[in-house]
């Protein structure tokens, strides 16, 4: 099993959906089960014993890292500012960058809830990881089975478990759970400024390195304030 000693956890987003809660708060200190989102996060941080995390910062960024500077997790964290300007998730991770050590890491956003299967989530992904063969792992949820989730879906998995996009107009049977184990080497050649994920991973496909497992546990997509109750219920009965 590959050894993942460091997280980067989106927080940097403007929270549009989950409004008025985030009128008031970034939407990783939106609480759910009575905990932010983000120290939801943390939680699974800590289980997989993950030493280092880096999360990003931009919409009310003073409240978000008051909330950091106050966990007793036992992880060391650090801020990738993006005051500035809002990167988006691809250029955030560029970003950020420079502040990960390490050619493998975890990125997870902020605003999603999950439960474990039979082991932790993301030593799941790290036991999957083949780095021949990979530059990210994405963890994948079955549409059928997704808390709260409207959508048609994402990707499709060949036998070799390697990831393609479905197609217009038709849905796909999987999810993208906003948690994947990545390398570096995603992240070569980007584009200046603000991008999205999706083109280092349109990428990752075209070279046939993008692959998926299949989440084992259950999981919620947290997105506006009516999710949170049904949530709670959720979870409750876990």
């Amino acid at each position: 099993m590959t050894r993942v000693q460091t997280a980067m956890i989106m927080a940097a987003g403007l929270g549009n959906r989950m409004r008025p809660l985030t009128d008031t708060r970034p939407k990783p200190l939106v609480e759910v089960a009575g905990k932010a989102m983000i120290d939801h996060c943390f939680d699974k941080l800590a289980e997989a014993e993950i030493a280092k995390a880096v999360v990003n910062v931009h919409y009310m960024a003073d409240m978000l890292e008051e909330h950091l500077a106050a966990l007793s997790y036992p992880i060391a964290i650090r801020v990738s500012d993006e005051r500035a300007q809002l990167m988006e998730t691809g250029g955030g991770l560029v970003q950020a960058e420079p502040l990960i050590r390490e050619d493998n890491f975890f990125c997870i956003n902020s605003d999603n809830l999950w439960t474990d299967g039979p082991t932790n989530s993301l030593l799941q992904l790290a036991e999957a990881w083949d780095e021949d063969r990979m530059d990210a792992l994405l963890l994948l949820v079955p549409r059928i089975t997704a808390h709260n989730y409207r959508g048609s879906g994402d990707f499709h998995l060949d036998d070799e478990k390697r990831i393609s996009r479905k197609l217009p107009d038709q849905p796909a049977p999987l999810i993208y759970s906003g948690i994947q184990l990545l390398s570096k080497r995603l992240l070569r050649d980007p584009p200046a400024g603000p991008f999205s994920t999706n083109i280092l991973w349109e990428r990752a496909i075209g070279d046939g390195r993008l692959f998926g497992a299949i989440h084992r546990g259950e999981w919620f997509e947290v997105g506006t304030p009516e999710a949170i109750a049904p949530t709670e219920a959720a979870l409750a009965d876990v």
